[in-house]
C-alpha cells in the first residue's frame, strides 16, 4: 500500500462528495455541495492509494493569520494506519507555504489533535469562526465539538518550499 498525499483536482469533487457525507450523515462533519467542493476544490487535500480517494482535508482560510481545517476524514477500512496524520501534515505544509501562523479546527477527536500537535483551547478565542459558520449553526448554543490549536513558524522569505516536500 503506498498512500500519496496530493491537491485535489477537479475530477476527485464525486469521491470526496461520497467521503464527506457518509460522516455528515453521522452528524459528525458539515455535509459539502457538489457545488461547492466544486468552487472550493483548491483548498483540499487527498490521500490516495492507488486510483483510490481514501482521505481528505481542506483549509479554510479565517483571517490573514488563521486557517481552519474542514472535512478531514478517511474511507473506511484505512482509518488507524497513519493516514489523517499524513493529510494534517500536509494541511500544515500548505498553511506554512501560504505565511498563516495559526491553524485551528473543531472537533470530536480532541485526542487525534494532540498526537499531531494542537492543544485544546476555548472556542470564543476564534471570533472568526463564530462569525462565519458557528452564526448559522444549529449547534450554535450548545456546540459539543472542541477548539483546537496549533502555532506554526511560517517558510522563511529566503527559503522555498514546495508541495512534493511534505
Amino acid at each position: 500500500m503506498t498512500i500519496i498525499c496530493r491537491k485535489a483536482l477537479p475530477e476527485d469533487v464525486e469521491a470526496l462528495y461520497e467521503l464527506i457525507q457518509g460522516y455528515a450523515a453521522k452528524g459528525i462533519m458539515l455535509p459539502r455541495s457538489h457545488e461547492a467542493l466544486s468552487r472550493n476544490i483548491a483548498t483540499f487535500i487527498v490521500a490516495q492509494d492507488g486510483d483510490r480517494l481514501i482521505g481528505c482535508g481542506s483549509l479554510c482560510r479565517l483571517g490573514s493569520d488563521l486557517v481552519e481545517i474542514r472535512s478531514l476524514g478517511i474511507v473506511d477500512g484505512y482509518k488507524g494506519q497513519g493516514i489523517g496524520s499524513k493529510l494534517v501534515d500536509a494541511l500544515i505544509a500548505e498553511a506554512k507555504l501560504q505565511g498563516i501562523p495559526k491553524v485551528m479546527a473543531l472537533t470530536y477527536e480532541a485526542a487525534f489533535f494532540q498526537k499531531n500537535g494542537f492543544k485544546i483551547v476555548d472556542k470564543e478565542i476564534f471570533p472568526e469562526k463564530v462569525w462565519t459558520d458557528c452564526v448559522n449553526c444549529a449547534k450554535q448554543h450548545c456546540c459539543d465539538e472542541i477548539a483546537v490549536v496549533k502555532i506554526i513558524e511560517p517558510v522563511p522569505e529566503n527559503e522555498q518550499l514546495s508541495f512534493a516536500q511534505i
